[in-house]
């Protein structure tokens, strides 16, 4: 198995290198940054352990970089509580705090050495279509129900009808796609093409041509002509994900498709016209955006014609078990397995977890508890969860919050005022924190 540690603290690389020589089967290849990392990464590793705060470009930015490409730990000296959920939204395996044992991370590395040896094995070319058609994916769409959602389906089921814009709001992994698909496949439109694209995995100097198009010639390896996505969806309709992401420069020539439908494409100087439905969505606070100047006021409210919030999966509870045993169905199903249930103790887990990364992480969970566990029964243990809660990891750090916060308002005489200024936050951000921790001085 062939590692990358990317850790910019020299004496913790040389750390693990050494603590790692032993076990042969591990090849370790270590990088002091990201960009150090990105240069060497090939198809030949298999695991990328990261520090978070890293000078030039964090973990987490060097993470989405590699778009779910290799399995992931988090090792991280100055863990908060968003840093953990984003990782754990970024398909991160574990999380450790450090100082870790150096054993448990080597325990995390064998659960996932395990996983991708097996996957390697038995997964085909055919059971990877089979994966593809996951409910948070294309067409199965719901496979379980609650309260929450029947809200949001009902609204979805009312716009579909229309050609409105629809901006889908919601926690990364809580299903945005799928919503979108929805709206296309109760569309009109429904037997044209819907073309998904996700404008954070598209390189910032390609988006233009593999949006809009592109002319011969206009630019070196232009050798033809070729249309955009925005003209190959023509007739049907266009997911935009992760629109927050997109460059401040290219929104209006965006603006222009939603509002005129029409479009150039890069190098030439004809305006063709489109016939596409857009759909956006985005977990990002497109409003502070628009505030900060990084995001068109106008091209927003062209977007949100129609704004449609998904809950959370800590919101839809009732969902939870339901998609656990869909998922378990389908991996036994694709690996040939024999039957396997959960046990009480899991399903409680399961239901107590606070799942951050929402469906995309519980299937992930599933998945992977499905292929570990020995037996016919996966049990509490099996599903890996406690490496996993960023609450876990960050407990520490909140501690010695409340008791700085605890001295200093008391060094201060309960003067809040004062007390920010020697925290260094805002009298307001302060106040939220002492009412957290409900502490008393």
């Amino acid at each position: 198995m062939k590692i990358a540690i990317v850790e910019d603290d020299i004496n913790m690389r040389k750390s693990l290198e050494l603590f790692f020589s032993d076990n042969k089967d591990l090849e370790i290849i270590s990088f002091k940054s990201p960009k150090d990392a990105l240069k060497n990464l090939d198809e030949s590793f298999d695991l990328v352990i990261t520090d978070i705060n890293m000078p030039q470009m964090d973990g987490l930015e060097f993470l989405r970089l590699l778009e779910g490409r290799y399995e992931a730990i988090v090792i991280t000296g100055n863990a908060t509580l968003n840093k953990a959920i984003d990782s754990i939204r970024l398909g991160v395996k574990d999380f450790f705090q450090k100082p870790f044992k150096p054993e448990l991370l080597l325990e995390a590395i064998y659960r996932t050495k395990k996983f991708i040896e097996f996957q390697k094995v038995h997964r085909t070319p055919s059971s990877k279509t089979i994966k593809a058609k996951s409910p948070t994916e294309q067409k199965h769409f719901f496979v379980a129900t609650s309260k929450a959602l029947e809200v949001v389906q009902k609204t979805a089921q009312k716009v579909a009808s229309t050609d409105a814009s629809v901006l889908l709001l919601g926690q990364s992994g809580v299903g945005k796609e799928v919503f979108a698909n929805f709206i296309h496949t109760h569309s009109p439109r429904a037997h044209f093409p819907f073309v998904a694209i996700n404008m954070a995995a598209i390189p910032e100097h390609l988006l233009e041509s593999e949006l809009f198009g592109y002319e011969k010639g206009a630019f070196t390896d232009a050798t033809a002509s070729k249309a955009g996505l925005f003209e190959s969806a023509n007739g049907g309709s266009v997911f935009l994900d992760e629109i927050g992401e997109m460059p401040l420069g290219l929104q209006s020539k965006l603006l222009r498709a939603v509002q005129e439908k029409e479009i150039m494409r890069l190098g030439g100087n004809k305006v063709i016209k489109i016939d596409v439905r857009f759909i956006s969505a985005t977990n990002a606070d497109i409003k502070k955006k628009v505030a900060a100047g990084e995001f068109r006021e106008d091209l927003f409210f062209r977007l949100q014609t129609i704004p449609i919030c998904i809950p959370s999966l800590k919101e839809r509870k009732e969902e939870i078990l339901p998609l656990a045993e869909w998922k378990l169905d389908c991996v036994l199903q694709e690996y040939g397995f024999e039957p396997k249930t959960f046990s009480e103790g899991a399903k409680k887990k399961m239901l107590d977890y606070e799942w951050y990364g929402n469906i995309r992480e519980l299937l992930s969970v599933v998945e992977r508890a499905t292929i570990l566990s020995e037996g016919d029964c996966i049990k509490e243990e099996d599903l890996f969860l406690e490496s996993r809660s960023p609450k876990e990891n960050v407990s520490k750090i909140a501690v010695l919050e409340s008791e700085l916060i605890q001295e200093v308002c008391r060094d201060c005489g309960g003067d809040l005022n004062r007390s920010a200024e020697v925290l260094g936050m805002k009298p307001d951000v302060l106040k939220h924190k002492i009412a957290k921790y409900n502490l008393v001085f």
